[in-house]
């Protein structure tokens, strides 16, 4: 069952959606929870691209033999493709366009570059939004595009502006406004969300704008509606790693790091867990039982590891060691992933569950690459609460049954100090950006007819 306690929605026609920059999955699994059947995925990234193969294969519409056939595409070639030009959508059946489009042009940690950064695919996505024209778009980001407003407040006016153009619902904002004011009365359609506040045990902070077309989004009667979290206790590192950190120190509960019978006085696979179970629980209790924002980097970043000093000392308040990440259970060496003085490294699939992720998601690549596809997604519980929304509002009927586990801000706003500033935990701002066409995300493309 998704992390929203409900079970996937049913709908008597489906609701459909595309997607660009999919990346491993991250929000194509928030979505599909959401009741959305994809009819195509687009990644440019090879390993991305081999995860999706790994796991769509049994969606609505889809069968293993179409999902092998997926490859890499760019994402500025796809209204030009067979597999777009082989989509059936006649009729207004696209319901929802979505996608991450690429990060770095944002970023707090980067030169934000903005509309002048190669990497920016707002225009291309904008593109795309103007051919198929979706009842309804998505699009996720860092919240580097909306904090500080006054970097980018400009560039996302004129965003607004094509929406506008294009026949959506977007706020028509006064620029002689200050920046704070343009960015308040922006968040009626492109806004922050916490994770934290969705059942995911991690902070990370993204910017989400979503519009709804203006024949689907009537005042007063379907207007779209951001939820604001999901009801029920906030989740923690502790309780959410508990399984699969047992799991792991099982195998060596008597013995010691070199995994030999542990002699007397010598810690053992079940002092590594306890002890990693307390700090964590004590992190928890002191109201800081939530990871710091889990980073992927690129491939100028060197090897994996949970992020900067800042996010490595809140890991290790939780018996975390930060410094890497963990072979997986079967090739795991103990000294050097569970028997650390700062306590076991998590392994990729422990990322991933800090992510959100179900635990049957595959991932694929060797450990870094496994491990960059979960650093740089959106976390899939997130996704499914705005794709429940937006289904809420194209099929309103079924509102209540879709929205009940969320609290929702009905007002179409929020004040400004209701969506508290915290810093992003991210790669070091000295990093290197990497080249325009290394890092570009957003590029496979597989059909789902």
């Amino acid at each position: 069952m998704p992390p929203s306690g409900q079970k996937r929605p049913q709908f008597t026609t489906p609701l459909t959606s595309i997607e660009i920059c999919a990346g491993a999955g991250g929000q194509a699994v928030g979505l599909h929870n959401a009741g959305f059947d994809h009819l195509a995925l687009v990644e440019w990234d090879q390993h991305a691209v081999s995860t999706l193969r790994a796991n769509v294969g049994r969606w609505p519409g889809w069968t293993p033999q179409k999902a092998r056939a997926l490859d890499p595409m760019d994402v500025k070639e796809f209204l030009t493709s067979d597999a777009c030009q082989g989509l059936d959508l006649g009729g207004d059946t696209l319901d929802l366009f979505a996608g991450g489009v690429p990060c770095p042009p944002f970023s707090l940690a980067g030169k934000r570059l903005g509309e002048d950064d190669e990497r920016d695919l707002f225009p291309e996505a904008l593109n795309i939004i103007e051919k198929l024209a979706p009842k309804a778009v998505m699009i996720e980001n860092v919240r580097g595009i909306l904090e500080p407003p006054e970097v980018f407040i400009e560039y996302r006016a004129k965003i607004l502006d094509r929406l506008r153009r294009a026949g959506y619902t977007v706020p028509n904002v006064d620029a002689s406004l200050s920046p704070e004011a343009q960015d308040l009365e922006m968040r009626k359609v492109w806004r922050r969300l916490d994770a934290k506040d969705f059942g995911v045990p991690q902070l990370r902070p993204r910017a989400i704008l979503v519009a709804i077309r203006e024949d689907f989004s009537k005042p007063g009667v379907n207007e779209f509606c951001w939820p604001l979290g999901i009801k029920g206790d906030e989740a923690a590192v502790a309780e959410s790693l508990k399984r699969t950190m047992r799991e792991r120190c099982l195998p060596y509960w008597d013995k010691n790091k070199w995994g030999e019978p542990a002699k007397p006085g010598q810690r053992t696979g079940e002092d590594v867990y306890n002890d990693w179970l307390d700090a964590a629980r004590k992190s928890a209790a002191a109201g800081r039982g939530v990871a710091p924002t889990l980073v992927g980097g690129s491939r100028k970043h060197g090897g994996a590891d949970l992020g900067p000093t800042r996010a490595k000392r809140a890991w290790a308040a939780m018996g975390v060691d930060a410094m890497g990440v963990a072979n997986d259970p079967k090739a795991c060496d103990p000294e050097r992933d569970l028997f650390r003085e700062n306590g076991p490294m998590l392994t990729v699939e422990q990322a991933a569950i800090i992510q959100g992720f179900p635990r049957n998601w595959r991932f694929q690549g060797k450990k870094t690459a496994q491990y960059r596809q979960v650093g740089n997604a959106f976390p899939p519980p997130v996704a499914e609460a705005v794709g429940r929304a937006i289904a809420a509002t194209l099929r309103p009927e079924h509102r209540e049954e879709l929205l009940s586990n969320y609290d929702i801000d009905s007002s179409g706003s929020a004040a400004l100090d209701d969506i508290p500033r915290q810093m992003e935990l991210s790669i070091s701002a000295t990093a290197t950006p990497a080249p325009a066409r290394e890092d570009r995300r957003g590029n496979l493309v597989g059909t789902s007819h």
